[in-house]
């Protein structure tokens, strides 16, 4: 069995165990980091790749996209499944077999086009594209649909449900619902369908709250990017106001970044 086969077995049996978070690096360092504190899988962050090519969530090409699952790959020996936004084109399917091939074992797509929302019909056709491409890759990948509506000025929980629901019903793996905040919203919906459900985390939620509630896995999305910049901000913004450096950090302990 090939390291990519490994890790991709391994990525399906954490979907048959416990609830388990998967945290969203944004480079190899970050990766690199989650790795040496212990968490059994990565998944990328489109919006915290795109920060750092100094662009807005949604602004990255495939090419780019596919370098970065490339570098986050060889950077730890964890499985990664990928944020593929709404699949990068006309047929998702091909998004899939590329990152495949740049070593991910997992990825999503989502219902979102950067300007729309996609009709079911439409949608349930790009997810079946995606098991398609999924299925030939080789290994088992683990493909997650995503329903964008509470993200996107639509929160309709009916709807996500029955969006959510066709996805299954269309061969999805996973299935997520960004932005939903009330824990009676995710009870109905994990509820309502027989696959694993990715939640997104909310600061005000705990992880036990959100697996009792029925969510197998909990990612982050951004948030730890954002929650660097913050950090970076602040320590910058005290150089330049007071002349305080008492904010810098000394350099991470070496284990962090060793190679796996």
């Amino acid at each position: 069995m090939s390291a990519t086969e490994e890790k991709a077995e391994a990525f399906r049996a954490l979907h048959a165990g416990d609830p388990f978070v998967i945290p969203n690096p944004w480079d190899a360092g970050s990766a690199r980091v989650l790795a040496a504190l212990g968490f059994r899988a990565l998944a990328t962050t489109s919006s915290g790749f795109a920060f750092t090519l100094g662009r807005l969530d949604g602004a990255a090409a495939l090419d780019e996209v596919v370098d970065h699952v490339a570098v986050l790959a060889r950077a730890t020996d964890l499985p990664l499944s990928v944020d593929l936004e709404d699949g990068h084109g006309a047929d998702p399917g091909v998004a899939i077999s590329r990152v495949a091939e740049a070593g991910a074992v997992g990825g999503s797509i989502e219902d979102w086009d950067r300007a729309r929302l996609y009709g079911l019909d439409e949608a349930v056709e790009r997810v079946r594209a995606a098991v398609v491409a999924a299925s030939a890759v080789g290994f088992p990948f683990t493909l997650t649909a995503r329903a964008e509506n509470h993200i996107r000025g639509n929160p309709d929980l009916d709807d996500t449900i029955a969006r959510l629901q066709a996805f299954e019903s269309a061969g999805a793996d996973v299935l997520y619902a960004p932005g939903l905040s009330d824990l009676n919203d995710i009870r109905a919906l994990c509820a309502a369908v027989s696959k694993p459900v990715n939640v997104l985390a909310r600061p005000s939620l705990t992880f036990q709250e959100l697996a009792d509630a029925g969510a197998r896995r909990v990612s982050v999305g951004g948030s730890l990017t954002w929650a660097a910049v913050r950090a970076f901000v602040g320590a910058a913004t005290a150089i330049r106001d007071r002349g305080d450096f008492s904010l810098l950090g000394s350099g991470p302990p070496a284990d962090w970044l060793e190679p796996t």
